[in-house]
């Protein structure tokens, strides 16, 4: 029996959600003791392919596990909802939810950043930076005992990144519009959305639909505490997923729109506040003290819901072919 927290928590989701959700294992991974653990996605809403969609990810890094409670938080919400609320049920009628709440359960099980085999999950995807990047942190094949190793050169993808490129590619970019927010901690004081590219500083082909996006959030989060901006305003890095899949998105679907965004929650925050955390592992990534953990779900559960309402009502704020232009040219100037 596994004893993952998250999965046990997940499985009493999916055991109140049962008449909505839709639930199967992509993949399983199996640690050292020999306990299997298995990666599950989990939707919600309509399955016909030309709705929108946007995919909930979390726990690609085992040691940021407060990223894949916000996706369970933000999941068991819906499922509770479902129960009473006919708002939920309209909308779910003309969108779809993807979650993988958990993807590295070898890692959490392990306490490590990296999968079971030491590989970094978000440098794992074969795509080079074209610029140079930080020494260690953008990348290295040196070897699985150090951090951010990226896997041997021409292996196949390890098979938590191939579950989630499986489940984007089947999900995601087989219909016309899609989102994916992919849940991180640990990355500075402040609360940070990205957007691609980390390989590289050049802008990618919808901006223009990135800056859209930015102006209504905005607007409806005048006080909102996130800095929003592509990942290459602060590194770049070798093998990052969600440059892979986006490119791959316009090589092969260039009529279709697909924004993947990364949450990273600034967890130097909470040390701050706190700085016993200094001395645990989990405590350099994860709020430690109770009220903290719950005020950072009520906190990023709601970025959630409303990425989910954005994703529903594309049609209503994305540019038009007329108004791209312009609206690439503000996003130039705002980010780059």
């Amino acid at each position: 029996m596994n004893t993952l927290p998250e999965l046990l928590a997940l499985e009493k989701i999916m055991e109140m959600g049962a008449p909505h959700l839709q639930v199967r294992v992509v993949a399983e991974v199996t640690v050292a003791s020999g306990t299997c653990f298995p990666i599950h996605a989990m939707a919600l809403g309509n399955a016909a392919l030309d709705v929108p969609v946007i995919g909930f990810f979390g726990g690609v890094h085992g040691l940021e596990r407060i990223g894949a409670e916000v996706v369970i938080a933000y999941l068991q919400s819906l499922v509770m909802r479902l129960q009473w609320d006919t708002l939920l049920h309209r909308q779910l009628e003309r969108m779809r939810l993807v979650f993988m709440p958990v993807v590295n359960p070898g890692g959490m099980w392990t306490a490590t950043r990296a999968n079971p085999r030491g590989v970094d999950l978000m440098r794992n995807a074969p795509v080079d930076a074209t610029d140079r990047v930080p020494l260690w942190i953008g990348g290295q094949r040196v070897s699985a005992g150090l951090p951010w190793y990226r896997g041997r050169l021409g292996d196949p993808l390890e098979v938590e990144s191939a579950a989630l490129c499986s489940v984007v590619q089947q999900e995601l970019l087989a219909r016309p519009f899609s989102m994916a927010l992919d849940c991180h901690s640990g990355f500075g004081v402040k609360d940070r959305l990205w957007f691609p590219f980390a390989h590289t500083r050049k802008p990618i082909e919808h901006l223009a639909e990135m800056h859209a996006l930015q102006e209504i959030f905005l607007q409806a989060h005048s006080h909102h505490p996130y800095t929003i901006e592509p990942q290459s305003a602060q590194y770049l890095a070798h093998g990052d997923l969600w440059d892979h899949l986006y490119l791959q998105a316009c090589r092969e679907r260039p009529e279709h729109t697909f924004l993947p965004l990364t949450l990273e929650m600034g967890s130097w925050l909470w040390i701050k506040k706190n700085p016993r955390q200094l001395f645990s592992r989990n405590g350099i990534f994860n709020p430690l003290i109770s009220h903290r953990q719950q005020r950072v779900l009520r906190r990023h559960v709601s970025l959630l819901d409303f990425l989910a309402r954005a994703a529903c009502s594309h049609d209503r704020w994305t540019p038009a072919p007329a108004q791209r232009a312009q609206r690439r040219a503000q996003a130039l100037a705002a980010w780059y």
